[in-house]
């Protein structure tokens, strides 16, 4: 058995009070970076650099564990989508113009007249991310999702083209973008409530 000494100089992970602590305090400050009335300004300017200097996956990577009722746990569900409009766009492009006829989705979304396309989500994300966003964050959330819902649509419109294993795997995709663009819908109206923290 080991003493309580011992156990006591094992080195552990972050307690995950400290984790969920810092998880909100940076993606508090992503969001109100580019606001001039965010409450601390100096701790908003060293995420920033922080940020800048060694890029956004440092500091998303604290969101990871969090809920996406969360405002971290939406900065990572974003950061996801960022990162997959960066490295998988073919496939994105398929499945969007696939979805973007057929998706049961307000075309008009917070004042655009046409459907947000990657580069859009990719812009409005990226600028979030960087903590330079001045814009309603909600409408943010909810072009990501009606994004989400088109793509979705794109993948299982391609899943019912396919059999086998590509069918099954194209399945699970547009229920897992289903369900993104349903937790972005959800975090919109929460941050909106000002229950989003």
């Amino acid at each position: 058995m080991l003493t309580e000494e011992r156990a006591e100089r094992i080195i552990g992970d972050v307690d995950p009070s400290t984790r969920s602590d810092v998880a909100h305090m940076t993606a508090g400050a992503i969001v109100s970076g580019g606001r001039a009335d965010s409450g601390n300004a100096e701790l908003v300017k060293r995420l920033i650099t922080l940020v800048d200097t060694e890029g956004i996956d440092i500091v998303a990577g604290m969101w990871a564990d969090s809920p996406a009722t969360t405002l971290p746990g939406i900065l990572w569900r974003l950061y996801l989508l960022r990162e997959w409009t960066k490295e998988d766009g073919e496939v994105m492009s398929v499945h969007f113009r696939l979805g973007a006829k057929n998706a049961q989705v307000d075309e008009v979304i917070a004042g655009l007249a046409h459907l947000p396309g990657p580069e859009e989500v990719r812009t409005g994300v990226d600028a979030v991310l960087s903590g330079v966003f001045r814009g309603d964050f909600a409408v943010t959330l909810e072009r990501a999702g009606a994004f989400c819902r088109v793509l979705a649509t794109g993948a299982a419109l391609e899943a019912d083209a396919h059999e086998g294993q590509r069918a099954t795997r194209l399945t699970r995709h547009a229920s897992v973008l289903q369900n993104r663009a349903e937790e972005f819908e959800k975090a919109a109206g929460m941050w909106r409530a000002g229950r989003l923290d």
